[in-house]
């Protein structure tokens, strides 16, 4: 029995902190999963810089809504469930997620979730389970399915690498160059060929 397991910032849509920084012009935000293997350093780093600006979740969230999907994303998403069982696996909250969720069909995710203070603020994360993509992986290996694994980061690494076939999409040419033992494509047709391959 396979289910496949895919991130989503980056690989069904663009990356939500990066979009963010631009809208605010604030630089120092661009930094991603990508750049920063370290997810609890990367999240007090990001958090600081909205503290300091005073910034909350509307003003995130308001960046959120004019988000679209990457193109081709919501038609490779709808093809594959027709195939296959699919989870999204993402290190995103899910004050975050909800509104992008919609735009593609209102796929299952598991993320994590921010702890908002009265005033709005984003005070504090809570993570779902520690390494959650790879816990969450070896948690669904466990209860008796096969997975495949797709994501673009250094946080998609472990469920890529821990799965029956992994994939890196849409990954900068840094990661694909550490890892090059990992199957890399830059298309949604050639992923989907690839997830189907190996069913």
């Amino acid at each position: 029995m396979n289910i496949v397991c895919l991130d989503m910032e980056g690989v069904l849509v663009p990356e939500i902190w990066i979009a963010f920084a631009e809208e605010a012009g604030i630089p120092e935000l661009k930094r991603t999963t990508r750049d920063e293997p370290d997810y609890d350093k990367l999240m007090n780093y990001r958090l600081d810089i909205l503290r300091e600006h005073g910034l909350g979740l509307k003003d995130v969230q308001a960046t959120i809504g004019k988000i679209d999907p990457l193109p081709g994303a919501k038609e490779f998403l709808d093809e594959l469930r027709s195939i296959t069982q699919v989870i999204i696996l993402s290190d995103t909250f899910l004050q975050f997620a909800q509104p992008l969720m919609k735009k593609l069909g209102y796929p299952t995710l598991f993320c994590n979730e921010l702890v908002i203070g009265e005033n709005g603020m984003i005070d504090d994360f809570r993570m779902r389970c520690e390494k959650s993509k790879l816990t969450t992986v070896r948690g669904l290996q466990s209860i008796g399915f096969e997975t495949i694994a797709a994501g673009d980061s250094f946080n998609d690494l472990g469920m890529i690498q821990a799965s029956k076939a992994g994939f890196l999409f849409k990954s900068p040419e840094s990661i694909q160059t550490e890892y090059p033992d990992v199957p890399a494509y830059e298309e949604f047709d050639e992923l989907l060929d690839a997830i189907k391959k190996a069913l």
